[in-house]
């Protein structure tokens, strides 16, 4: 009990007095995306180049036309895609970082479909697409899925080895039996039937922006209003507890490394019918990577991975173009990785100072109660 007149402190949040939560995730990730970029400025600078001129190209580049926006955005669907897969992994404490396997393989079981039965209907070719390319992924997926489930084998060291099984099999495949004939040896495919490209929403933008949104707000609204988003976030938080608890850990591990597999063949399928509209070597320049960073930028949260995916875009289209002048291209991968680490970094010290003042007021409460 408390003594009179003495209000016991409530030690929750730890977080600064006045403070609500939401500024304080904004205000880490748009202090490390002005570092990052003060960071890259200095860096073009002591290499000899204008960084105001640089990065107003890379802005225009980005955004400053119709055309540079479609671009964006084609370069944000498969980021939002990828990043929600991980997110989704993440969040049950499994470390997918098979997404760029599960990509390329999602975007083969589509041009299977493209490439063999070319014939079928365009009714039936476009949910085709979609579902084998959500299929391929989720089997892709399920390999260090059950791996984990079943083996208690560590899936970081089993999703990246299969990344790699992935596009050796592009590669298998399109210097052999789907090589097109007429390439000259090029690394491709025949190009798919015209009725096998998605609708455009409006320019080059495909309709896989709007199964990217979609996507979104399916998770967004699965991991938080529902039994099942419940059980994967205690299963994150303590596997133990969710075993004492008595959830279903071994499904859900299964599940959940399928759902996160479907959405990153999702993305694959965007690139392929949507994009290239063939199957070629080098698919993805690392979308799946990036998504690693993209939702641990966004903080694991479905709508915030909308946001940064179009971020990140813009720095990958500004450094295509960027390069033109002279510039190199990596000063954006350079920008994102530094965005990554200073986010965590400022997280990793945020979270000590909220220990701290819990601690101090857990010891306040109990030196005010009898």
């Amino acid at each position: 009990m408390a003594r009179d007149g003495a209000a016991i402190p409530e030690p929750l949040s730890g977080r600064a007095p006045g403070v609500p939560e939401w500024l304080e995730v904004v205000g880490i990730r748009v202090g490390a995306i002005v570092i990052a970029l003060l960071i890259g400025a200095v860096f073009l600078e002591s290499m000899g180049h204008d960084a105001r001129a640089a990065y107003r190209e890379m802005m225009i580049g980005a955004l400053g036309s119709s055309f540079a926006i479609e671009q964006t955005l084609i370069k944000a669907i498969p980021l939002i895609l990828t990043g929600l897969a991980v997110a989704l992994a993440f969040t049950m404490g499994l470390w997918n970082i098979g997404a760029e396997g599960q990509l390329v393989v999602g975007a083969l079981a589509a041009s299977w479909l493209a490439l063999t039965m070319p014939s079928l209907p365009r009714a039936v070719m476009l949910p085709g697409l979609w579902l084998l390319g959500m299929a391929g992924g989720a089997a892709w997926a399920l390999i260090p899925g059950a791996l984990r489930a079943f083996a208690g084998m560590n899936e970081i060291i089993s999703t990246l080895m299969l990344n790699y099984v992935g596009l050796l099999w592009v590669d298998y495949l399109v210097f052999g039996a789907w090589a097109d004939p007429t390439s000259f040896s090029f690394p491709y495919s025949r190009r798919f039937p015209e009725h096998a490209g998605l609708p455009t929403l409006f320019g080059d933008v495909h309709m896989g922006l709007v199964v990217a949104l979609v996507a979104a707000a399916i998770l967004a609204a699965a991991l938080r209003r529902t039994a099942w988003g419940y059980e994967v976030r205690t299963i994150g938080a303590s596997p133990a507890a969710a075993r004492y608890a008595g959830m279903p850990v071994r499904r859900r591990i299964l599940v959940v490394m399928a759902a996160s597999g479907a959405l990153a063949g999702l993305a694959g399928v965007g690139e392929v019918a949507g994009v290239i509209h063939r199957i070629q070597q080098g698919i993805s320049p690392g979308y799946g990577f990036s998504a690693i960073i993209v939702a641990c930028v966004a903080g694991l949260n479905a709508w915030a991975i909308v946001l940064v995916a179009v971020l990140f875009a813009a720095l990958l289209n500004g450094g295509f173009v960027i390069q033109t002048t002279g510039v190199p291209g990596a000063i954006a991968h350079m920008i994102q990785a530094l965005i990554l680490f200073l986010v965590l970094a400022s997280e990793a010290v945020l979270l000590r100072r909220r220990r701290r003042r819990a601690l101090a007021a857990t010891r306040a409460a109990l030196s005010g109660s009898v």
